[in-house]
């Protein structure tokens, strides 16, 4: 008979009602006991953490992990790193950050992406860069040596997005554009091999006859699943489907990779005590599946 302790995953979620969604996966995954904490500020992290550090042995911390959620990816990534910096020496315990779901989301969709077009070299339109996915979108795209156009209403945040990758990733090769009208995102499309939209629900971002001018188009992604799409004529469900000779994803169609990933990335945390998963992580066990 096994000693082995039952696995506890502590979700830290600074939303006033901690995220259903991430109980529900973290379930299916085979988590043992969820313990779950919302309304979550950084002040308050170092002792949740030393309340999983502090109560097994070093040889059963393995069995304790932290889930960092929430709707609210930078305060997501303050959380993260208030849990980092919590840690010393052995005392840790495995931790991922999932925010908004942005770093699965991400992961999936660039996975999909690559599917279809070697993503080193190939020019790509991220609609909406400025957003939690679709910022994480292209970085995971300069990661992979992509030319990243990042496109947003405000020629501004979507320079800062640029700014960010590239601190991030030197070699990084991304450019802001601006697609506040139809005219300027074809603008930003043209001689694109993919496009990947990531904006927020009910927000049309590219209009169908924009997209069929697009005459280097290989693939296009819509993160978005609540109508109208976010571009025109992909439906939700489509999943690598043939739409005017572009392969097309919708959300649901990229929502089977993500729960894919998001449940194979709960079960990785407990295979040791010492992992940080976040969006370039999270990508790498993508690829792995």
């Amino acid at each position: 008979m096994s000693d082995a302790k039952p696995k506890i995953l502590i979700q830290l979620d600074g939303d006033t009602q901690a995220s259903t969604f991430d109980a529900v996966v973290a379930a299916d995954a085979g988590v043992d006991h969820l313990l779950r904490h919302h309304g979550v500020r950084p002040e308050e992290v170092r002792d949740l953490v030393h309340g999983a550090i502090f109560t097994r042995a070093a040889d059963q911390l393995n069995r304790t992990a932290i889930f960092v959620g929430g709707s609210d990816v930078t305060a997501g990534e303050s959380l993260l790193a208030e849990v980092c910096r919590t840690f010393f020496g052995p005392m840790r315990v495995s931790v991922m950050m999932d925010s908004s779901g942005a770093n699965t989301t991400a992961a999936a969709a660039v996975l999909a992406a690559e599917a279809h077009v070697p993503l080193r070299g190939a020019t790509v339109l991220v609609l909406a860069a400025t957003g939690p996915v679709g910022r994480r979108v292209a970085h995971l795209l300069a990661g992979e040596g992509a030319e990243v156009r990042a496109a947003s209403r405000s020629l501004d945040r979507a320079r800062a997005v640029c700014e960010t990758v590239a601190t991030r990733i030197p070699r990084a090769k991304i450019g802001p554009w601006i697609a506040s009208t139809p005219q300027e995102t074809a603008a930003a499309a043209q001689g694109c091999r993919i496009v990947i939209a990531a904006g927020v629900p009910g927000v049309e971002l590219m209009p169908a006859d924009v997209r069929r001018q697009c005459r280097d188009l290989v693939t296009a992604i819509d993160l978005n699943a609540v109508p109208p799409a976010g571009l025109e004529g992909v439906d939700p469900r489509d999943r690598a489907t043939n739409r005017d000779g572009v392969t097309c994803y919708g959300a649901l169609g990229i929502g089977a990779t993500k729960m894919k990933i998001h449940k194979a990335a709960i079960r990785k945390l407990f295979e040791s005590n010492d992992q940080v998963l976040d969006v370039d992580e999270i990508f790498a066990l993508a690829r792995s599946l």
